[in-house]
């Protein structure tokens, strides 16, 4: 079966970006524009009750529901650095405290670098190949920001100062910084590279303190609930899913683990390599997926490469896993609207909206819309290696689907 999808050139947004309506916080990789999630909900006439996003990353999503009037929101995934931009972005920190706490940590700062013994007493967090990523003199200071911003007794405000450091880490280290994948600069950039990180670090500072004063904080009426987990699905439970599921397995698409890899070790996650392979699409399967829309391109793909077609399966199972959950936990009549793109994987493109159509349809819901716009501001590879072979390349996806389902009837009514 084919579900209908209609060319929507309104949800292009030309010349738009994502800082049109929300300015970002801090980079991460594929956000979602907020303006799609607040004109779709309204098109639909979604209740202004209680949204969930399963997999809510930076949190594109709520800023939809925050500027639509949604009562609650609530979101979970897997990523510390995910889950630390969404809170500071929808918890409400007095500006004033914000502002003092910035000058105490400055005076501190500069009050412990006068005493060069007091560096013998730092603690360094266990960061992977930390001299292959970071210069000595980096590593110090970064250390000393870690040591003051940690001492914040009151966790939001905390929370909040871990965030321009997560991208002071970013950008003080020898990452190549226009790359989501950890991918080291040339080594005479190297030579070159002597940032001034406690500069930089009180510069992202005064300006995420900025943003967040304008645009967040007039906004936020402290009903939005993030966790670090696995969604946790709660029957009839929410009015509309609002969200934008990886497009594929994270080692092979977006590298949100990678991406968050350097901040997640300084900000003390032990586990902070494995995250890309927790996430959808991580463990591999065994045999490949046979049935449904996507069984035909998974065989396709299989007659190229076995490896990656299990690799593909594995993705679409876990996909197909999390529909089931959400869809158990939508209430009657409630809407899933889910952003996805098509992916291409040894030249087959695969239908990703599609196969959600189908798997939210097997969940006793009813496909509405699926709305084809243009990808023209996400930040994502242009162009990808879809053979491995060297110099062989292939445009990335260049449209996005915004799958629009409605419940209609399922398991608990």
């Amino acid at each position: 079966m084919k579900y209908q999808v209609i060319r929507n050139e309104k949800y292009d947004y030309a010349g738009q970006s994502y800082n049109s309506l929300y300015p970002n916080l801090h980079k991460y990789p594929a956000t979602m524009l907020p303006q799609i999630g607040v004109d779709i909900l309204k098109e639909f006439k979604a209740t202004k009750g209680v949204l969930l996003d399963p997999y809510c990353g930076s949190g594109s999503s709520f800023a939809s529901g925050l500027e639509y009037g949604m009562t609650e929101m609530r979101g979970f995934d897997i990523n510390p650095l995910a889950i630390l931009i969404s809170k500071v972005k929808f918890t409400k920190v007095n500006i004033k405290d914000l502002q003092e706490t910035k000058l105490t940590i400055r005076n501190n700062i500069f009050e412990f670098l006068k005493k060069e013994s007091n560096l013998e007493r730092l603690e360094f967090p266990n960061v992977t190949n930390m001299d292959f990523w970071f210069s000595k003199n980096v590593s110090a200071n970064l250390a000393i920001i870690r040591y003051f911003v940690y001492s914040i007794e009151n966790k939001n405000i905390r929370n909040f100062f871990l965030l321009p450091f997560s991208e002071t880490v970013r950008d003080c280290s020898y990452t190549r910084n226009n790359e989501f994948k950890l991918f080291k600069m040339k080594q005479e950039d190297v030579l070159l590279f002597n940032p001034n990180v406690i500069g930089i670090y009180f510069k992202k500072l005064e300006e995420t303190i900025t943003l967040y004063e304008n645009f967040y904080y007039p906004k936020i009426t402290n009903n939005v609930y993030v966790e670090y987990s696995k969604f946790k699905p709660k029957q009839n439970s929410f009015d509309v899913v609002l969200t934008s599921p990886p497009y594929g397995d994270s080692r092979t698409t977006v590298a949100y683990g990678q991406f968050s890899t350097l901040s997640n070790e300084w900000l003390g996650i032990d586990y902070a390599r494995k995250i890309d392979g927790m996430l959808m699409g991580g463990a591999k399967n065994k045999e490949n997926l046979k049935t449904g829309i996507i069984a035909d391109y998974i065989s396709q793909i299989s007659k190229a490469n076995e490896k990656r077609a299990l690799e593909v399966s594995a993705f679409y199972n876990d996909l197909e896993n999390s529909i089931k959950q959400v869809a158990d936990s939508i209430k009657q009549g409630g809407k899933s609207v889910y952003v996805v793109g098509n992916r291409t994987v040894k030249n087959i493109q695969l239908p990703t909206d599609q196969f959600i159509a189908e798997k939210f349809e097997e969940n006793g819901f009813r496909h509405l819309i699926t709305y084809k716009r243009l990808l023209s501001n996400k930040s994502m590879p242009s162009r990808n290696s879809p053979t491995n072979e060297s110099g062989k390349t292939a445009n990335t996806m260049l449209f996005e689907y915004i799958v629009v389902c409605e419940k209609c009837f399922g398991k608990g009514n």
